[in-house]
């Protein structure tokens, strides 16, 4: 495969991330469950996320699929693959789960089940796996990964996509016939028929061992990113259908509230959304520049420093009792630039860069096809 640099698959990845911060923000003020919730709960920014939730996880997993797709195409099946995503992957996740996501732990038992001790006294429950705090949805597993649950699944699917490629070496030049409508019909029907199958079947968990539905989903889209970076041409489809992608998938976003049909209706913004994401950022964003290269390598420990920090910052802005408006843009500025802010410290530090998912030593100064995945 030739060593083309896909710089609009770097933004889709950039892009996706900074909406992931957009919608954790928004959790605190849906009535969904989430960790901690603002007084001012409420319906009105649901429609909103619902535009978002079908696609913005599975263009991820495309992405990263195509990134891990490249890196083999430079490395081969090997064990270098396996090492370089253990390194990226489960450092960061080793130390999200002991030091980045306990504090999310501590205020969620605080606000749900008025826990009353220290944080220090939480940590020794923590660590013990005390499995004492719950409520009428369950008990709260401890130790947790909460938002890092990406890192392990794109890890496993790492494992999956290089043992299919040991087995079978020319596994993804199959990827060439998804031509013309089969682009678009083939993924969609297969994403309707696993919702129809498995989702009332196995409820999503994001605990990996027992996901099969959402494995089901974003295992296939990695396959299928791992595939369609072998056909150049598959991109190209998806910028000259973006427009009417879009238009499917806003069609589709109208009639979610039509139960019967609802299935349906989430698969078409859920495909259409990754393939409009896509055909537009190669459309528009198919350049390279100083701000996309530092955002590339910006974005990973933004994603693992940012969840922690919503829900610090609104924890600390809650008796000020701001309107929702204020707080919530007060709480977007205070995730990005803090979380920035930790990614200058890191990245600055050579013993802080595997911790956050960076490369051993500075900066990179240009970036390969591999950097549009993790």
């Amino acid at each position: 495969m030739p060593n083309t640099r896909l710089v609009f698959l770097d933004w889709a990845r950039i892009l996706a991330f900074g909406l992931l911060v957009l919608y954790h923000v928004g959790m605190y003020y849906v009535s969904w469950d989430w960790h901690i919730k603002s007084p001012h709960a409420g319906g009105a920014l649901e429609p909103f996320m619902r535009l978002l939730s079908p696609w913005r996880l599975g263009l991820l997993f495309l992405v990263s699929g195509a990134a891990t797709s490249f890196m083999l195409a430079r490395t081969g099946a090997g064990g270098s693959l396996l090492a370089t995503r253990a390194r990226r992957l489960l450092i960061p996740l080793a130390f999200g789960m002991l030091v980045v996501v306990p504090p999310q732990a501590y205020l969620e038992v605080v606000h749900k089940y008025a826990y009353a001790g220290g944080y220090l006294d939480f940590m020794r429950l923590y660590l013990a796996g005390y499995g004492g705090f719950c409520g009428p949805r369950g008990c709260l597993i401890l130790p947790t990964w909460n938002h890092l649950w990406f890192l392990p699944y794109l890890f496993a699917y790492t494992l999956v996509l290089w043992g299919l490629l040991r087995a079978w070496p020319r596994l993804l030049e199959a990827g060439r016939p998804l031509a013309g409508a089969r682009l678009f019909v083939w993924p969609l029907l297969f994403l309707l028929l696993t919702r129809l199958a498995l989702r009332e079947r196995f409820p999503v968990t994001h605990a990996l061992v027992d996901d099969w539905f959402s494995h089901s989903q974003y295992l296939a889209l990695f396959l299928l990113g791992a595939l369609l970076a072998r056909s150049p041409a598959a991109w190209e489809r998806m910028m000259h259908a973006r427009y009417a992608a879009l238009a499917l998938g806003l069609a589709a976003w109208a009639l979610l509230g039509f139960e019967p049909a609802r299935p349906f209706t989430w698969s078409v913004l859920q495909w259409c959304g990754i393939v409009a994401a896509i055909g537009f950022a190669r459309r528009h964003l198919n350049r390279d520049g100083v701000l996309r290269r530092y955002l590339a390598d910006a974005v990973f420990p933004v994603y693992i420093l940012h969840q922690t920090l919503t829900i610090l910052l609104a924890s600390a802005l809650a008796w000020r009792a701001y309107a929702p408006a204020l707080e919530g843009a007060l709480l977007v500025a205070g995730t990005f630039g803090l979380a920035f802010l930790g990614y200058e410290c890191a990245r600055r530090l050579r013993w802080a860069r595997p911790l956050l998912g960076l490369r051993p030593g500075p900066a990179p100064a240009a970036s390969l096809p591999a950097s549009v995945g993790a």
